[in-house]
């Protein structure tokens, strides 16, 4: 733990602007601040929110009063930058509303009673899942993709769910889109910027590898832990009506992330398009099937604890990053867990230089490391809240960082490093 939190600290300050922040034995105390918020967060898991909410405000003040903002000083700066950072934040909280509605109709649904019949018993039919989960997130967000995993695993182990697996459930989300221009809003923002395709399609190799490792020991601790149900319930028949609810979320959602941000970015810049379709789908349905409007007040919480994180990982004075090379990758992946990959990644495209599929890999997958480093990983902490500790996270899911090097290793010895 003490490791991530020295390399939020240490490892953009070296192309930091000069004089840009008061320092404290040479870290801005910008990231000072930062890092005792995560501290807090790792330490107090049973009050992560007001941590959360409080190093925003702390930060917050800080910058207005001491450093101001590259929009401008005092309030009228940070005023500008929530103007700035507005669009993705309101995306962020729109889908991990809307998607927390979505597990529940999938879960609802008995689809995840009646999979059983199609699995293999033992520890590979919770291998299968995670499979199952890498291939979703794909084509799907990852919040979707961890959530449709999180209702699945409820149902196939009596709700009895190792923190080691759900972190690997984590893992396969965020591995599932690091390949994918469509699965994961970091490759998006590539594609977006003129990067083919086929040049993040190779972060496949390393996610493969990634999910084969953490996979095998998770669904072993899984097994130990509780077993996959070994019956199918008799009666048990799908609910067409939540799958139709869950399909059209799932539509509404791809077709608004390609339309806005491929078709039209600068509209995508300045609305949210993504999370108000899941939300326009959620209100076409209502006739359909009633929602579980009960799960919001928890899930809103955990939105506004992420939301948090992600305002004061804007506010860092990242101004670059260190040349662009393997190894600097490679550390991305760490800080990620920490940091929020969307301004890294652009701070990443700005700069250039990078073998774009090893960036897709490090930025997507090493949110996996904590529960709170990918909004998958919040997502998911809402309806398992005992996950929301990062000490048990590390120890239980130890698999997902010895996952991610080997996978980097593999992708680095198989196909070399191609900027």
């Amino acid at each position: 733990m003490f490791r991530l939190f020295v390399l939020i600290a240490s490892f953009p300050t070296s192309a930091l602007a000069a004089g840009a922040s008061p320092t404290v034995v040479g870290i801005p105390v910008d990231f000072v601040l930062f890092a005792l918020t995560l501290l807090g967060v790792a330490l107090f898991h049973n009050a992560t929110l007001y941590v959360a909410v409080t190093g925003l405000t702390v930060i917050s003040l800080y910058k207005v009063f001491v450093t101001g903002f590259h929009t401008g000083a005092g309030f009228v700066g940070l005023i500008g930058h929530l103007g700035h950072e507005w669009v993705t934040l309101a995306n962020l909280f729109c889908l991990l509303t809307g998607f927390a509605l979505l597990a529940r109709h999938f879960e609802k649904s008995h689809l995840p009673t009646v999979l059983p019949r199609f699995m293999p018993g033992e520890w590979k039919g919770a291998f299968v899942l995670l499979v199952m989960v890498f291939v979703l997130s794909s084509f799907l967000d990852n919040i979707a993709a961890a959530l449709i995993g999180g209702a699945m695993a409820h149902q196939l182990f009596k709700a009895k769910v190792h923190v080691g697996y759900l972190a690997a459930i984590v893992a396969a989300s965020n591995a599932g889109g690091a390949g994918s221009v469509v699965g994961d809003t970091t490759t998006t923002m590539m594609w977006i910027s003129g990067i083919n395709p086929l040049e993040v399609l190779h972060a496949y190799v390393a996610a493969g590898v990634a999910l084969v490792i953490t996979g095998y020991f998770a669904a072993r601790q899984q097994h130990a832990y509780s077993p996959i149900i070994r019956h199918v319930r008799k009666h048990a028949h799908i609910d067409w009506g939540r799958i139709f609810i869950v399909g059209l979320m799932l539509v509404f959602a791809v077709a608004a992330n390609v339309t806005a941000n491929v078709e039209y970015p600068e509209l995508a810049n300045s609305f949210p398009f993504i999370g108000a379709a899941v939300w326009a789908a959620i209100l076409l349905t209502i006739p359909v099937r009633r929602h579980d409007w009960e799960v919001l007040p928890d899930t809103i919480r955990g939105s506004i604890f992420l939301l948090s994180l992600v305002t004061c990982a804007s506010m860092m004075p990242v101004e670059e990053l260190p040349p662009a090379s393997w190894h600097s990758a490679l550390a991305l992946g760490f800080v990620s867990a920490v940091f929020d990959n969307i301004p890294l990644t652009a701070l990443a495209l700005r700069q250039g230089g990078y073998d774009w599929g090893f960036l897709a890999y490090a930025v997507g997958f090493g949110g996996s490391m904590l529960w709170f480093g990918s909004s998958a990983g919040v997502a998911l902490s809402n309806m398992y809240p005992e996950s929301r500790s990062a000490a048990q996270w590390l120890r239980q899911g130890w698999h997902v960082a010895v996952a991610y090097v080997a996978g980097f290793a593999v992708m680095l010895a198989v196909l070399g490093w191609n900027p």
